[in-house]
């Protein structure tokens, strides 16, 4: 498998043909979509393009490292494994196999807190894994959550925050996919024309495990995926403001991450919160059509973040995106759809050949750019593309 994988998967994005084509349309496009026009999506990628690099010569760079620190961890490359809810419909117990091959590779991964595998699970895998939670405005709900993340073990919790609401995901509709699940005469035809993912993940899962719940979501267990009470289960999101941020940091008393800010005011008031780091990102596009691309709003974020951790999430595919991303001002990047279309396509081999993928293109850039360490990464080896 190994070796297969070394010769026909060459980036990331060779991990996104493969799962398109191993994967029912509906999954697949559950996870490739965004929300509306994609405009958010395509704009977390295309503002990569806006920067060019100025690399320096005659530099001895056989030392060069890409190794770094984030929370007082040291990791051996500069990115992570975001979380990515129902994940084990895509590949058999994706949580386990992505949690797995980022421990072994010494990098860190989140576990979704609409995941399909206990938290409890997940955290006796191995490694350090951190927990994101969706969370209603309900200071009872958020305390037994809270709770029962710290005494699983987790040391850092994530709260997202741009979903107040669900996005409207076209893409899902006319693709026959939704959360809760609905069989159908389309989803049983795609399952019987993609064999592998029906017997490998499907089947297996029903088999060894039984219908899959939706198991993070609060202090117990959640709704199977067919189950049409999973809005209910939700509770209201567009509750939750900053008052139960403060709810959760007096709380928690590891260390706490928001993950969804755009705007330099809310990593302001994050700041103030006593929040240890936040991740900028827009849900990947799919949430808010036509919000600001991460990479964009970096820098003004970082300007404000003061000795909080800005980490950043958003359309990264290379190791030139990482770079770029530091140079702006990130500590740290995650990458999630590629990471998952590697699980489908060859469980945690795959992962772990698209975390080698990666760590190599940064080291390699590193030394086309003149530099031996992620520290030596700043603004002046970036310009603008209009010069």
């Amino acid at each position: 498998m190994a070796d297969r994988l070394r010769q026909k998967i060459l980036s990331l994005d060779d991990f996104d043909a493969a799962a398109r084509r191993h994967l029912p349309r509906p999954l697949y496009g559950f996870v490739a979509g965004a929300a509306e026009t994609d405009a958010a999506l395509h704009g977390n990628r295309a503002a990569f393009a806006d920067y060019r690099f100025v690399p320096r010569t005659l530099v001895d760079t056989s030392a060069r490292s890409a190794a770094t620190s984030l929370f007082g961890e040291s990791y051996t490359a500069p990115f992570g494994i975001p979380p990515m809810g129902a994940a084990a419909l895509i590949a058999y117990r994706a949580d386990l196999a992505l949690a797995g091959a980022a421990a072994k590779a010494g990098i860190p991964f989140v576990l979704s807190g609409s995941s399909l595998i206990r938290m409890e699970d997940v955290a006796r895998a191995g490694g350090k894994p951190w927990f994101q939670a969706y969370l209603p405005g309900d200071p009872a709900r958020i305390d037994a959550l809270v709770d029962r993340a710290a005494a699983a073990g987790y040391g850092t919790f994530v709260l997202t925050v741009d979903v107040p609401v669900g996005a409207n995901r076209e893409n899902n509709v006319r693709n026959g996919f939704s959360l809760p699940l609905r069989p159908g005469p389309q989803l049983a035809w795609q399952g019987v024309t993609h064999p592998l993912w029906l017997w490998r993940t499907a089947a297996r899962t029903l088999l060894r495990h039984g219908m899959p719940h939706f198991e993070n979501f609060a202090a117990t267990q959640g709704p199977p995926i067919l189950s049409r009470g999973l809005d209910r289960q939700l509770g209201a999101r567009d509750t939750l403001a900053w008052p139960h941020l403060a709810q959760i940091r007096k709380r928690w008393r590891g260390r706490l991450v928001v993950k969804g800010i755009l705007a330099p005011d809310d990593a302001r008031m994050a700041r103030d919160e006593g929040v240890d780091g936040i991740i900028v990102s827009n849900h990947g596009g799919r949430q808010l059509d036509y919000a600001q691309a991460p990479l964009h709003a970096l820098p003004g974020i970082r300007a404000v973040a003061g000795t909080m951790a800005v980490m950043l999430d958003g359309g990264v595919r290379r190791g030139t995106d990482v770079l770029k991303a530091v140079a702006l001002g990130a500590d740290f990047v995650f990458a999630g759809r590629p990471f998952l279309f590697a699980a489908a396509v060859a469980g945690a081999d795959g992962v772990a050949h698209a975390i080698r993928l990666l760590r190599e293109e940064i080291e390699r850039d590193m030394a086309l750019l003149g530099i031996t360490s992620l520290r030596q990464m700043t603004p002046d080896l970036l310009a603008p593309r209009h010069r």
